[in-house]
Parts: structure tokens; C-alpha cells; sequence
């Protein structure tokens, strides 16, 4: 019982100093461009500024979107 008490106490200790950083910092938590993408979930990528794997991810999307259309007369 000690142990559990004790590894409680630690990981509750790690906790609170990690929620305090982020307190302190006064910064936004914010997540990654395209991190879903990695998964096969497409979403939209609503960064103002997409990293750079992002941006080439778009460009051959772009790409692919314009071959797949043929115009027949």
C-alpha cells in the first residue's frame, strides 16, 4: 500500500509541475499541422502558416485533383 501511495504522490507531483508550466507560461496550447493526416483522417489544415510537409501534401494533392480531370468534347 506504501508503494501505491508513494507512486501516486509522484506521478500526482509530475502532474501538477507540468499544469503549472503550462500556467506560467501564459502560452496556448496548440497542436500540429497535419497530425491527423499522418493517421489517414483527413482534415483541414487550419494553420495560418502550414509547415512544410504540409504545404507538399497540398501541392500533390493539387496535382492529382488536376489530372484526374479530363474534359471530353
Amino acid at each position: 500500500m506504501q508503494l501505491f501511495l508513494a507512486t501516486s504522490l509522484i506521478v500526482g507531483l509530475a502532474i501538477a509541475g507540468l499544469a503549472a508550466g503550462v500556467i506560467f507560461s501564459n502560452k496556448r496550447l496548440k497542436g500540429s499541422c497535419g497530425g491527423l493526416s499522418a493517421l489517414g483522417i483527413e482534415k483541414t489544415c487550419g494553420c495560418d502558416n502550414p509547415c512544410d510537409k504540409r504545404k507538399a501534401k497540398m501541392a500533390e494533392a493539387a496535382l492529382q485533383q488536376d489530372q484526374k480531370i479530363e474534359f471530353r468534347p
